[in-house]
């Protein structure tokens, strides 16, 4: 009997590769499989067939194409999504070392370090941050954050990069739902700054962290203003207080293997039970505030991704919770501090 872990198991079961090229084709020719699934993120799905393209016509494995487009290692393809497939190629994700495969997959993580280090950091000074600066960045830039901390070294900033928990794969990396790494260093810096495109990641660690979030475009050099938390934090302390009164509470826990956190839902219909509410739960894979419509219930808890409730609520027809602002609403934590549901 094997005394490996979960994660060593895992990492059995996954390789990483930096890009689509040739390494990628010959590894999933060596692989001995049948059939592969591509799933893409939302980004790439334009080009999606054309990458698939590429990897069978490189590789001569047939590859079928996942319609649903993966927000992160924690939902990729079923097997009853794709049932034929043997082995799963997913772009633009590193692997979750804690979440099970139930196939051998390829994690292609479109590393792309972005532009001139000494060049990015005098655009940082240009922009006044604090000195004691905590770096944090998507995957796809994290090859920047080693040359982008000693340029900005030589400006006089005293630079510091977190390692977190067993669901982040490198230190410096952000996911949506887990900002441990930042965490680990948010006492010694005065300000975060976030590297990689777009609002999303830099809006989670502002929740997660107490502390000012920039964030810089590696491709573009442009720094944003930082986020405003305080209005974050306000927002959904008004939602808290909204639904203190609620009743009726729905459970929501998501079938996607790198999301269901079970326990955790019964755990919280017990606090609700015991606090005289009632509380019923509702399993989905894809939530959908259509799916939501008509029930009888005032308000949601949701246990899957956080950003289901922070960044879509206005989607949903009644309000939808963090567990820990569910324990808010409940009475059993203060509103202040503001609690991060970090997924571990």
């Amino acid at each position: 009997m094997s005394d490996a872990t979960d994660s060593e198991q895992n990492t059995m079961r996954w390789s990483v590769f930096r890009t689509v090229d040739n390494d990628l084709f010959e590894a999933v020719r060596g692989s001995g499989a049948r059939r592969v699934v591509l799933q893409v993120p939302a980004g790439l799905v334009r080009n999606a067939h054309e990458l698939a393209a590429r990897i069978r016509d490189a590789s001569g494995v047939p590859v079928d194409l996942a319609a649903r487009p993966c927000f992160g290692a924690c939902d990729l393809p079923t097997d009853t999504e794709a049932p034929r497939a043997d082995l799963a190629v997913v772009l633009g994700h590193a692997p979750i070392p804690n979440v099970p495969l139930t196939r051998t997959t390829f994690f292609v993580e479109m590393r792309d370090a972005g532009g001139d280090p000494e060049q990015l950091a005098k655009v940082v000074a240009a922009g006044g941050l604090p000195h004691r600066l905590g770096l944090v960045a998507s995957v796809q830039h994290l090859d920047l954050v080693d040359p982008l901390s000693a340029a900005l070294g030589k400006l006089g900033y005293a630079v510091r990069v977190g390692r977190g928990d067993n669901r982040l794969a490198y230190p410096a990396q952000a996911l949506g739902c887990n900002y441990t790494g930042a965490e680990s260093v948010a006492k010694d810096v005065e300000a975060f700054l976030f590297l990689g495109t777009g609002r999303f990641h830099p809006i989670g660690l502002a929740f997660a962290a107490d502390r000012p979030v920039y964030a810089l475009d590696p491709l573009r050099g442009e720094l944003e203003p930082p986020i405003d938390r305080g209005a974050l934090v306000r927002k959904r302390q008004l939602i808290v207080a909204s639904v203190r009164d609620a009743r009726r509470w729905g459970i929501l826990v998501s079938t996607f293997a790198g999301q269901n956190r079970s326990p955790t839902a019964l755990a919280l219909q017990q606090r609700a039970n015991a606090r005289g509410r009632d509380a019923e739960i509702l399993l989905f894979d894809r939530l959908d505030g259509h799916d939501l419509v008509g029930r009888a219930f005032d308000a949601y808890v949701s246990t899957a991704c956080p950003r289901i409730a922070l960044d879509d609520s206005d989607n949903y027809p009644k309000p939808v919770l963090t567990p820990p602002e569910f324990l808010m609403a409940l009475g059993e934590l203060p509103l202040e501090p503001y609690r991060f549901d970090t997924y571990h």
